[in-house]
């Protein structure tokens, strides 16, 4: 298969934005209305065991316009950003050979981070020092983080046990602070593409109303199944912990609902303060939208 050519993403539309805000439906409309296929950027809707947990396009929604990499990956392996931005450039390819446009769509960071930008080159881990980390307890990684690169932590979220371990790993590998390897490589110039936002309130209510449909939609059913099967990267879903308290008859389904809200509220939160960090697309946010918005950001884009 050939490589896509470095400048493939020139071609490429970019929805991005915090969970719930929209971004399905928004990438739907353009899709639709600009011969659009749309290619995933979400860390978990890859994964095949999540379809109800992590909001993937429904059978209807696929009807609609192509979806590409949705579930395309069995629970049981490892997913990391570098892998994800080679299947998401083919993908990218692959549209724009059939004269369509790609509209990648998702909210994770790294990996938007790792195919607009590409990452860092960094030392293979040796099977010691990664057996090593995976015998400590995320609190006994986080203090040692802290002890070694203290810069990692202000910039990580530390309750994630693999990028607590990963940036662990990279720093007991290298006798250096990870924080200093890992240094961001520029983002290509002439990329398209929109962050988009709502009113805080809103959007807690849209996740407060997401949450509740997936729980009651099959969520806890997929945790049920994909419980004692699932790899590291699958098992950090949103709501896994949740759930597995609730199926393990620690916590009622009332706190479960209520705890996995205020998880996705904070994930939420992490994520817009990523990309107002990171990117260099503007904001739109659907809380004050006006008669002709698809259009003029459409027009923006270079769309016809």
């Amino acid at each position: 298969m050939a490589t896509p050519p470095r400048n493939i993403l020139r071609h490429v539309v970019f929805v991005t934005g915090p969970t719930s805000v929209g971004k399905s439906e928004f990438a739907l409309s353009l899709a639709q209305k600009h011969a659009g296929e749309i290619v995933c950027a979400d860390a978990f809707q890859l994964y095949r065991a999540w379809p109800v947990l992590s909001a993937q396009p429904t059978a209807t929604e696929k009807a609609r316009v192509p979806h590409h990499l949705f579930g395309s990956i069995p629970d049981t392996e490892e997913m990391d950003a570098a892998r994800f931005a080679g299947l998401a450039r083919q993908a990218i390819a692959d549209v724009v050979a059939r004269g369509r446009l790609p509209i990648v769509v998702g909210g994770s960071g790294l990996y938007l981070q790792a195919l607009i930008s590409g990452l860092p080159h960094l030392p293979a881990i040796d099977p010691a020092v990664r057996e090593q980390v995976r015998t400590m307890t995320l609190d006994e990684m986080v203090a040692r983080l802290g002890e070694l690169d203290r810069a990692s932590l202000s910039v990580i979220d530390r309750h994630n046990p693999r990028r607590v371990a990963r940036r662990l790993e990279l720093t007991l590998q290298t006798g250096q602070p990870a924080s200093g390897l890992l240094v961001e490589q520029p983002v290509p110039p002439g990329l398209r593409g929109v962050v988009l936002t709502r009113d805080r309130d809103e959007l807690n209510a849209r996740i407060a109303t997401a949450v509740a449909a997936r729980l009651a939609g099959g969520g806890i059913e997929e945790v049920r199944v994909a419980h004692d099967v699932a790899g590291r990267t699958a098992g950090q879903i949103l709501g896994w912990r949740e759930i597995t308290a609730l199926l393990e008859n620690k916590i009622d389904r009332a706190t479960c609902a209520e705890l996995v809200t205020i998880a996705t509220r904070q994930y939420a939160k992490r994520q817009l303060t990523w990309f107002r960090a990171k990117s260099t697309f503007p904001e739109e946010n659907l809380s004050h939208v006006t008669p002709g918005f698809l259009d003029r950001i459409a027009r923006q884009f270079g769309l016809p």
